[in-house]
């Protein structure tokens, strides 16, 4: 059991049984600022800029989840005392490049800023570290800026670019960006 902010939290494998409380997880984000790519001959570069009104982004149910197959995936999930859902992560282990996937991570926006995501995060690295696997990879877009300053600060840096990937999806005009870091 973890306290944070005065709440505590219980870690722990997602059962089954998690999958409607998972999936009702409201994991839209309102930001003020998002990052513009400019992409050229020699690669990518981004720059934070605000917006006005604050951009909120709202994923759709019916959104595919582009899930990468992994040989061996895990949920971890956040409950509150109460037994609330504050959280998950979905991940899967490729052997062949021993690389992690964040598949997704949402908070529940009442449990934002409160240190689930880094926990459960961590979990993901534990996860990693018993697969023996090299680095923890992850796709997230350009405007999701709250998510890309946490990932960050999680020791993720930039590692690529696909500026087609959302194209005839609901998210068409955005860019995705990879981060990664070792595992550590």
């Amino acid at each position: 059991m973890t306290t944070v902010d005065g709440t505590r939290y219980r870690y722990r494998t997602a059962l089954p049984e998690d999958a409607p409380a998972i999936e009702a997880i409201d994991g839209s984000f309102t930001t003020g600022t998002v990052f513009r790519v400019t992409a050229t001959e020699e690669g990518f570069v981004l720059r934070e800029v605000p917006v006005e009104p604050p951009l909120t982004k709202v994923f759709p149910e019916d959104e595919p989840d582009g899930g990468e197959g992994g040989v061996d995936s895990r949920a971890f999930v956040a409950q509150d005392t109460s037994g609330e859902l504050a959280g998950f992560v979905a991940v899967s282990y490729s052997g062949w490049n021993r690389r992690l996937i964040i598949e997704d991570i949402q908070v529940a926006p009442e449990h934002r800023g409160k240190g689930v995501g880094r926990a459960l995060m961590g979990l993901a690295a534990e996860f990693a570290r018993e697969r023996g696997a090299g680095h923890i990879w992850l796709e997230v877009t350009n405007i999701n800026a709250p998510a890309i300053h946490a990932y960050r600060r999680m020791g993720f840096t930039f590692c690529g670019l696909d500026t087609t990937l959302y194209d005839g999806t609901p998210s068409q005009g955005e860019q995705a960006l990879y981060m990664s870091m070792p595992c550590p």
